[in-house]
């Protein structure tokens, strides 16, 4: 039994190996998030991941979002979420909160998790070596009762403008491996919460990254019959996005894709953050998600 259980792992590994040449010296960008984010198990194969990953010679860079617990701690300190369009309006105070549980206590439990398995992480934000630079979110919505456009004030919720890639490639070319909160100055001086699949885009894009993959909740993009699409190319995405095919809150997901690929991505991925190894499947093997490329 157990020599056809060491065959079976020799057999794996050697099936890896052409995928761990294919990545190797590359920069791969995992944005962390979702109800993976709150299962101890995932965490540690998530983190596991992250690791066998920097040992592949492979530079990962984590993103990670932290939406529940923001909301969790909001209402802990008895302060009410407002939401806009769907979006959380982010207040002075509220933006305070934001960080210190994104940059704070979400940050250094990701770094503490990448660490118990032998491997450097460093936790991070936007402002850290003025990383990125944000600016305040412009979000238009349709009045569903006049038809007419309004803007709305989301407050400190930013938009990324900026990415200077010099602390990045400085740590690439050490042991470290940074993990980063979605929080950025403006040149205003103002501290702005950004959405993390943006952020995430953003990074990936200045560093264009070999892949960029988001962990959702869904196993990937879907066609009419429920069934996995393992690759769309951008016009392709759209045109299932026009005959919707694409719909409902995957419409966004798809969107920042897109947006990821035009900024220099090769390629980005939407698979299940719920499957153990994950990121390992998808990298080292076939694929486990839907692939966009250009």
């Amino acid at each position: 039994m157990a020599s056809s259980e060491s065959e079976m792992q020799a057999r794996l590994l050697a099936q890896a190996l052409p995928f761990m040449q294919k990545y190797e010296n590359k920069t791969i960008v995992v944005k962390y998030g979702g109800h993976a984010m709150g299962d101890s198990g995932l965490g540690k194969a998530f983190a596991e991941d992250i690791a066998l990953l920097k040992q592949s010679g492979i530079n990962p860079i984590v993103v990670h979002g932290g939406g529940p617990q923001i909301g969790a701690m909001l209402s802990k300190m008895g302060i009410e979420s407002k939401f806009e369009g769907g979006l959380r309006v982010t207040d002075a105070s509220t933006v305070e909160i934001v960080e210190m549980v994104l940059a704070g206590s979400i940050n250094k439990q990701i770094v503490a998790l990448i660490n118990q398995t032998g491997e450097w992480a460093i936790g991070l934000c936007g402002k850290d070596g003025n990383m990125v630079f944000a600016e305040k979110a412009k979000k238009t919505v349709i009045d569903p009762d006049s038809n007419i456009e309004r803007v709305l004030d989301l407050g400190f919720v930013g938009e990324v403008v900026e990415v200077d890639r010099t602390l990045l490639d400085l740590l690439a070319k050490s042991e470290m491996i940074p993990v980063i909160a979605p929080v950025a100055p403006g040149r205003d001086g103002a501290t702005y919460n950004i959405n993390a699949d943006t952020f995430a885009g953003a990074i990936a894009g200045a560093l264009h990254a070999s892949r960029l993959l988001f962990l959702t909740d869904v196993e990937g993009v879907l066609d009419k019959n429920k069934e996995l699409i393992k690759e769309l190319t951008v016009s392709q995405a759209r045109a299932l996005i026009k005959d919707g095919t694409i719909s409902g809150g995957m419409i966004p997901k798809v969107e920042t894709c897109i947006d990821a690929i035009k900024a220099g991505v090769q390629g980005v991925v939407i698979l299940n953050g719920k499957t153990p190894h994950a990121v390992l499947l998808e990298i080292f093997t076939e694929g486990a998600g839907t692939l966009i490329v250009p």
